[in-house]
């Protein structure tokens, strides 16, 4: 399986990108907005569409505020597997690291997908680098 790991800086404290992580609806909005362009909730599952036009599934499988980390698995017919966390550290008073893995098959997709999280990281700087400076 491949492991895909995205791990970056935040200029914001881990209480409130934690606070913008773990609103599972609001990812078009507030966590990757122009990267995400909808989404829309179905219990516990979003309908996710993104800028290139592809259209997800997620799946909620944790929330865990003590760790502040969030875990969702994706279902389709292009991937076999496709499970994500995405998880906030604290890294002083006023800065944090914003930790995303997904795992997945089959290994062919794995460079499509490293680089649509790449697009999703910088969405994810730009947002949560505002939230900030909103404050």
């Amino acid at each position: 399986m491949a492991s895909i790991h995205k791990d970056f800086p935040v200029d914001a404290p881990a209480h409130e990108v934690w606070d913008v992580l773990r609103d599972f609806g609001a990812v078009h909005t507030r966590l990757a907005p122009g990267f995400v362009t909808d989404c829309k909730l179905e219990g516990d599952a979003r309908i996710v569409t993104f800028a290139n036009g592809t259209i997800a599934r997620e799946q909620l499988v944790d929330c865990d505020d003590e760790r502040r980390r969030l875990v969702y698995a994706i279902s389709s017919e292009r991937v076999t597997q496709h499970s994500a966390s995405a998880q906030v550290i604290e890294d002083g008073e006023a800065r944090c690291r914003f930790i995303w893995i997904t795992d997945v098959l089959p290994h062919e997709i794995a460079p499509y997908i490293s680089v649509q999280m790449d697009a999703g990281v910088a969405a994810m700087q730009r947002a949560l680098n505002r939230t900030k400076a909103a404050v």
